[in-house]
């Protein structure tokens, strides 16, 4: 069962930065069934080609659900336009109540191949966005007897683990973290800031865009981010500077089946970024829940004077053919350390595919570099990709999307092998 509404929302007028869909536009959907009024703040006015939704097809179905709905087209960067829309929104439902500091921009990129532009975005939207934002509500929150902020942000964990490979997005993450930090202190007993962050990978087009086909199976809903916001403002205003997990909040609601909240129930999930236990600690937790192993018992090996990688790609030749081609379209090579020490490459992008040793015959859209025994566990199903990249395992240069295509790629090779 999910967290049932109620009600005490009505009335309350939300303004939800990135409501136009995804994680923003469950929470909005969520406030609406109390009759809440929602101002949708969002950049996308016309159709995207990738992303679905507008502001105004958002706010239609906050109208549908029970709610009213205000579409604002506001960039965070913009101060005026946030203004005009903070202005216009205090007009319309005579108030502020609550600020949903949603709108986020991600590049899971190291430091040499981050280029400025993305930084300056990542850092003008998440950080700078979420404290402009804030800056501009917070008068208007004041009056409020409600009065709350949420940040969709993480906890402050300062191991450099969750820095190493994507620094810069880390570093724009956490500012909006410590805008909790500091405003709940500043304006405590006024206004209650707190952020949510999710334990779990959340199934949004953004995910779709970075994990590739197949990778919703790891996810859960946006529900259980909207179920875990309506609990945080539903609190009083002296329930404040919280760093909240979305599982371990509905776990004092009351809530004990979180299956409710999967996509597909019973799938191992895959754990969120910035969360303090250790990947390879993870990894072993999803095994443990169902997670297969990439080759199935019984498949016997072509031979045994081969190393295990060389083995490992004589399987993976085998089992790649025109459909991987089509939906991968991306050439990887591979540099592998350790024991078996050399350069490897999958061409997923021309033909029927093929891999091979040595570099590839047409240059990589993705280099990966890691040790030839961590290679092995990746593609046997003892070591996810992504728990590879989150523990420093796996550096990755190029396109990170195609490098996100490879855990769904390994998991319909899983069925072949």
């Amino acid at each position: 069962m999910m967290l049932p509404n109620t009600g005490r929302l009505a009335g309350c007028t939300l303004f939800i930065t990135g409501a136009s869909r995804g994680i923003g536009k469950a929470i909005a959907l969520k406030a609406a069934r109390d009759g809440a009024n929602v101002v949708v703040a969002a950049k996308t006015s016309e159709p995207h080609p990738k992303l679905p939704g507008t502001v105004y097809t958002a706010a239609e179905e906050i109208e549908a659900a029970g709610g009213k709905a205000l579409a604002c087209v506001v960039d965070v960067r913009d101060e005026n336009q946030l203004s005009e829309a903070v202005e216009k929104a205090v007009k319309t439902f005579g108030g502020i109540d609550i600020l949903v500091n949603n709108a986020s921009a991600i590049s899971l990129t190291n430091t040499l191949d981050t280029p400025m532009k993305k930084v300056d975005l990542m850092m003008g939207i998440n950080t700078r966005g979420t404290y402009l934002t804030s800056k501009v509500c917070i008068p208007y929150l004041k009056k409020s007897s409600v009065a709350h902020i949420l940040n969709l942000s993480p906890p402050l964990n300062l191991n450099p683990v969750w820095f190493k490979n994507h620094c810069a997005y880390t570093i724009a993450k956490y500012g909006m973290s410590m805008c909790v930090l500091g405003m709940a202190e500043e304006f405590k007993g006024e206004i209650a800031v707190n952020a949510l962050w999710p334990k779990t990978a959340i199934h949004t087009a953004a995910m779709d865009m970075l994990g590739g086909s197949g990778v919703e199976k790891q996810c859960r809903t946006t529900d259980i981010m909207a179920d875990a916001a309506y609990s945080i403002l539903s609190k009083p205003k002296n329930y404040t500077g919280n760093f909240v997990i979305d599982e371990e909040i509905l776990k004092s609601e009351g809530i004990k089946d979180f299956d409710v909240y999967a996509v597909s129930p019973g799938h191992p999930l895959l754990p969120d970024f910035f969360l303090d236990e250790s990947p390879d600690e993870l990894t072993s937790k999803m095994e443990t829940h169902g997670g297969s192993a990439a080759f199935k018992e019984g498949k016997t090996v072509a031979s045994s004077l081969k190393g295990p990688v060389e083995e490992t790609f004589s399987v993976i030749g085998k089992s790649i053919n025109e459909e991987a081609v089509k939906s991968i379209q991306g050439v990887y090579q591979f540099e592998l350390a350790g024991s078996e020490e050399g350069s490897w490459y999958m061409d997923l992008k021309n033909g029927k595919g093929a891999v091979g040793k040595g570099e590839p015959p047409m240059k990589a859209d993705v280099m990966m570099t890691m040790a030839s025994e961590d290679f092995v566990k990746m593609f046997t199903g003892k070591l996810k990709p992504t728990m590879a990249f989150m523990s420093g395992k796996l550096k990755i240069k190029g396109n990170m999307g195609l490098a996100m295509k490879l855990e769904a790629l390994l998991g319909r090779m899983n069925s072949k092998l």
